[in-house]
């Protein structure tokens, strides 16, 4: 009888793990699956995902138009992933579907319809600069005090990164603004607040008078940034761009800066430093501070982005549809790009590996310049180029922006829809 019940437990142990061997893969690869997807209104999109998985649809706005499987979308209406689909929508909407395997949910999908816009490429590089919506703390020091004792009055209460927004209930944005007002507490605490991992945190500092008799509270702080880059698109009829592919983050904190206001510039670039292995290149070139192009109103993980007072000549193109990733595909590609005075031209590159709902959405291409006068200029991809407009097949597809340090013929790109849907 024990014989007997051990082998049964044996047998129930071998189908126990039979079914794990056949089903994880697909669970594991629902949890891949996109968190979003993208669509354009008015156009048919078809899905392939070959996974025995029921997906329940259902439209955010009782008007959404939209068609599954060229039917109009009801209320709880289901599909199985093991078939492909298809889905419409005339208008820009949001659609929910909620994942369920074997009867058990395991994951909700947004799919956004985008609008049915063209875009002018630009690939023309400008002068940025944006001053923070606070004063940025990039580290902490101690103070010599009159007495000739060390103190560190702000190590452990401020870090870098931390955004001060206002000191003694006084708004700060500049730098001098906030050595003001310390030197004016005269032995008093100064009291700020403070936006730190999204959160606004009030903390106070007594500040120590130095040796110069200044009171002091031993802080690193940074109140703008200037620098390079390229302007991937704009909108000829609404004038707003997009730029970089990626955001602008302090050089020496590494996090996204925050925008109070900035602007982007005309610029000439002057001279290449080419890249090579384990040293990235630069385009180096005079900003034109007079020369004021457009406005930049927001920076985040996918770029910037503002509105263009003008548009220059090396500005101008034929606007041009723009392709989601599922049709981006291996293979050539163009991309557009000002490496040298004011000209823009376009070079080829080889689309090598499309990573499709990546994670970071600043690395969902991996692209290799294939162009011998670019390479001869550059040696590949260098700081500066972020932003170029990448072309394939007659349809904007996305932007460069990282460089392989250690192979710089190669780099990534971003996914235009990802720089539309977040601008």
């Amino acid at each position: 009888m024990y014989r007997l019940f051990k082998s049964f437990k044996f047998y129930c142990f071998l189908v126990f793990s039979a079914i794990l061997v056949i089903t994880m893969p697909y669970f594991f690869g629902m949890f891949f699956l996109p968190n979003e997807v993208h669509i354009i209104a008015g156009e048919e999109h078809s899905f392939e995902f070959n996974m025995p998985v029921v997906v329940s649809i259902a439209a955010n706005e009782n008007d959404a138009s939209i068609n599954v499987n060229n039917e109009r979308l009801k209320d709880g209406m289901s599909i199985s992933l093991n078939e492909p689909f298809s889905i419409k929508s005339d208008k820009e909407c949001t659609v929910d579907m909620k994942l369920s395997y074997m009867g058990i949910p395991v994951k909700n999908v947004k799919m956004a319809v985008l609008p049915d816009i063209s875009l002018v490429p630009c690939g023309m590089t400008v002068g940025v600069r944006i001053d923070t919506d606070g004063i940025m703390v990039l580290g902490t020091d101690s103070v010599e005090g009159s007495d000739g004792k060390l103190y560190k009055p702000a190590v452990d209460v401020l870090e870098p990164g931390d955004l001060i927004k206002q000191v003694n209930g006084i708004n700060v944005y500049d730098n001098s603004e906030l050595i003001n007002i310390i030197e004016k507490a005269e032995g008093k605490d100064v009291n700020m607040n403070i936006l730190r991992d999204g959160h606004i945190l009030k903390l106070g500092i007594t500040p120590v008078k130095s040796k110069d008799g200044k009171n002091k509270i031993g802080i690193w702080v940074r109140d703008s940034t200037q620098g390079i880059g390229t302007i991937t698109y704009y909108n000829d009829q609404t004038m707003q761009y997009g730029a970089l592919g990626h955001g602008i983050s302090d050089v020496d904190t590494r996090k996204i800066i925050s925008v109070k206001d900035g602007s982007i510039m005309e610029s000439n670039i002057v001279s290449v430093k080419k890249g090579k292995k384990g040293n990235p290149g630069e385009l180096l070139g005079d900003i034109n501070k007079k020369n004021v192009l457009g406005t930049i109103e927001r920076n985040n993980d996918y770029g910037i982005y503002g509105k263009l007072y003008k548009v220059t000549d090396k500005m101008r193109n034929e606007s041009m549809p723009i392709a989601l990733q599922n049709e981006v595909k291996e293979g050539p590609a163009v991309i557009l790009s000002n490496v040298e005075g004011e000209e823009v031209k376009e070079y080829e590159v080889y689309i090598e590996n499309v990573n499709r709902y990546k994670g970071d959405t600043s690395k969902s291409m991996v692209i290799k310049i294939t162009d011998k006068e670019l390479l001869k200029k550059t040696n590949g991809i260098v700081q500066g180029m972020s932003g170029s407009p990448i072309i394939q097949n007659g349809k904007l597809i996305g932007a460069v922006t990282h460089v392989f340090v250690q192979e710089p013929m190669k780099g990534y790109g971003i996914f235009i829809e990802n720089m539309l849907k977040n601008s």
